[in-house]
Order: structure tokens, then sequence, then C-alpha cells
């Protein structure tokens, strides 16, 4: 074995890719259950390559052909459907798991320096996630994935001058077609899990050159012992390894209780529309895309009026795409000296829960209809309106609250709480 191990080391840095990023890859000794979710994204990635490869087997990128051939795959082939519904729910908790990662930064601070790039790599990922996402919601060919992909396209229209053409050029006709379909199946089977998987690779090559965070936002490369070795760091593998294995136990279990008694989850993971084909003369009574978009589909639709000759249309569409871009911008707009929320002040503590439930209230409203009353007698589009002031004020106001926000003294070393 060592012979063998010697002539795989002489063509291929194995041992050293070992060492680098596993076994001498020093990691914070105080990593608490938030830590877990970047493992689990790679879980839930995985588990998607893999079902989404069985799932192309029997799928048929056509018009006439693609919701026959999901009914097939549910109901003809041998478990197609456990492999189809593990595929739709672990979208569902692929998002979940990202949220939460996402939020962990938040609470740590860990897109603050010297983690910048690797919070713009982490925000890439997210993004092109998104399209991934957006891209499979098509595919099953069924009515509301028809009419979303119809709204959705359209807002590019939206885009002054280039905005039809644009358009055009993502559906690949004038209209939803097949070509539509052949092209996001392309993007969604090979384009997109290609970047996502360069992009995974990229995100934690920058981790390991920068280190991990840890709940007290101490960087330990600044304490070694004679020995060069952090102070305060474990090696990887075996301590995490073995930690990380009690996460994905629980995210199984989680995973298989949504997956075998309640994959559809209400109409949250699996829309009813999407239980018959697609028909372009019956529209759904409220088109809406799934419920990890919804947050910015409110956003979108919370912008009403028609300012300085610019349509509402364009405006939503705008402010859109801003809820996403002022997430890359996080390290340069928290002007705090601590990174932890363990040693921040109140400001920020309350800003962040804020903006947490209001980013859970904008999904809530994301799937009804705007003009429903749901709160207090209020329409859905005026409590958007408000989540939708809330939401870009926890960014635009971020330099001042952190600036005026009195921080405690963080410790030299991490500690265990």
């Amino acid at each position: 074995m060592q012979k063998l191990l010697a002539w795989f080391d002489d063509r291929f840095p194995l041992t050293k890719v070992w060492k680098e990023h596993l076994a001498e890859y020093y990691a914070p000794k105080n990593f608490n259950f938030w830590y877990y979710f970047g493992s689990l994204a790679l879980l839930a990635l995985v588990i998607q390559i893999l079902t989404g490869i069985f799932l192309t087997m029997h799928y048929k990128p056509d018009t006439g052909l693609a919701f026959a051939s999901v009914e097939y795959i549910m109901r003809d082939v041998d478990w197609g459907w456990l492999i189809r519904y593990m595929h739709s729910t672990g979208a569902s908790m692929f998002f979940i798991v990202i949220y939460l990662h996402m939020f962990r930064a938040l609470l740590y601070g860990s897109f603050k320096g010297p983690r910048e790039l690797l919070w713009i790599i982490g925000m890439v990922l997210y993004v092109a996630l998104m399209a991934e996402a957006f891209m499979g919601y098509l595919l099953p060919w069924g009515n509301m994935s028809y009419w979303g992909a119809q709204v959705i396209i359209s807002l590019f229209d939206a885009v002054p001058l280039i905005g039809p053409p644009l358009a055009e050029w993502v559906r690949g006709d004038f209209v939803i077609s097949d070509a539509t379909l052949n092209r996001f199946f392309a993007f969604h089977v090979v384009a997109i899990p290609l970047v996502l998987v360069g992009l995974v690779f990229v995100h934690i090559v920058a981790l390991h050159k920068v280190g991990s965070n840890n709940p007290d936002g101490v960087e330990i490369k600044k304490k070694k012992g004679p020995d060069g070795i952090p102070l305060d760091g474990i090696p990887f593998h075996p301590y995490y390894t073995v930690k990380d294995t009690v996460g994905v136990a629980v995210f199984l279990m989680v995973f298989s209780a949504a997956m075998f008694f309640a994959p559809e989850m209400g109409g949250w993971f699996l829309e009813h529309d999407n239980f018959v084909p697609a028909n372009i003369l019956q529209t759904p009574p409220d088109i809406k895309p799934l419920w990890y978009f919804t947050p910015y589909y409110s956003i979108l639709r919370a912008n009403t009026v028609n300012f300085l000759w610019i349509p509402a249309k364009l405006w939503g569409v705008t402010f859109m795409g801003l809820a996403i871009v002022l997430f890359f911008f996080l390290p340069w707009l928290d002007r705090s000296p601590v990174k932890s929320i363990r040693y921040r002040g109140w400001m920020y503590k309350t800003a962040l829960a804020i903006f947490a439930v209001n980013f859970v209230i904008l999904g809530y409203l994301g799937t009804k209809s705007p003009q429903d009353v749901s709160l207090l007698l209020f329409k859905n589009v005026y409590w958007a309106q408000i989540g939708t002031i809330l939401y870009f004020a926890f960014f635009l106001l971020m330099p001042l609250y952190t600036w005026l926000d009195k921080t405690k003294p963080v410790p030299d070393r991490v500690t265990f709480k």
C-alpha cells in the first residue's frame, strides 16, 4: 500500500491535498451547530447532481412529451417516484441550507476581512443556484411552470433598449416553446452544474486560504505555537468530519420525513398547478414562483407606481435586482470593528432580527395575491411595500448603525459558550 501510495503521489498530489485540506487544515475549536450548513450544502449539491443524472435517463425535453415523461418516471420507472421526490425535495432543502448558511455569515461576520472574496464567491454561487432552480422549474412542463416562466422571462422586456431582444434570446423564440424547453434543459443539466461545481471548488480553496471564521470572530492564525500550529485550532479530519456526520444524520432524517410523508409540503415544494400539463389558454389563479424566490417576488410586486416617467414594472425589476446585488457589498457596508454578534451592540442585533423576520414575511406575502387582505385588514401589497422599505434599510443604513453601535471587547483567543 505504501508503494502504491508513493506511485500515486509521484503522479498526483494525493497526500498533499489530503493534508492541506483535511488532516492538516486547522479549524477553530469552538464551532457550533451553525457550522454544519456548509458541509450540508455540499451534500445537497451531490444529491441533486446524482438524482438529476437518473432523471435525465427518462426525461424528454420536448413540449409534447415532457409532462408525460415525468408521469412515466413517477408511475412506471422502478423507484422513479423516489428519485423524482428526492430531486424536488432536495431543491427546497438545498435552499433552506443555503439561507441558514448565509444567516450564519450575518451572525458572525464571516463576510468581513479577510474573507471579502470568499463572501463574493459565495454570492456568485447563490445567484448561479437561483438560475439553476429557475431553469429546472420549467422542465416538468406543468401549468405553473409554464406561466411562472412566462412571467419571469417577461421581466427582461422591462429593461430599456436591450430588454426585448434579451427576452427573445432567453426564450429562443418569440414565445415560450420547444426551443425554450430545450435550452433550459441544456443549461439546467450541463452548463450551470459545471459552473456550480467549479464555484464550489473555488469557494473551498478560498476558505482554506484565509481560514474559517468562528463564533467569536477571532483569527486563530494570529496565535500559533512553536510548531506553527494555531493554538485554538484542531485538524478538520477527524474532528469535524466526525462531527459533521451528526449534522448529516439529522439532515437526512428531516429530508426523508419530507420526502416520504409530505413531498408537496402543501404546495410549497411542489405546487398544485404543476400536476396538470401546461396550458397556454388557462392561466393559474395566482402565478407565483417557488418559495425560495418569493421574498424577491414580493419586492418586485411592491413597486406599483410609475415615477419619473419610469414604469412601475421597471422599478420592480430594478429593486428586485438590487435586493440581491446589495449582498455583494456587505463587507464594505458593515463598519463595525468586530465581527461576531456576540460582541456587537443592540443596534446590529435588532437590525438583523428585523431583517430575518421581514425576509420570512416577504416570502410568505410572495405566495399570496397582492390584493388579498391577510394581516390587520391591510392588503398584502401594502405589507410588501413596508417590508421592501425595511429590507433596503438594513443594507443602506448599515454604515451608520454599525458605526454608532457600541461593541464589547473581543477576546484574544476563542471562547466556549
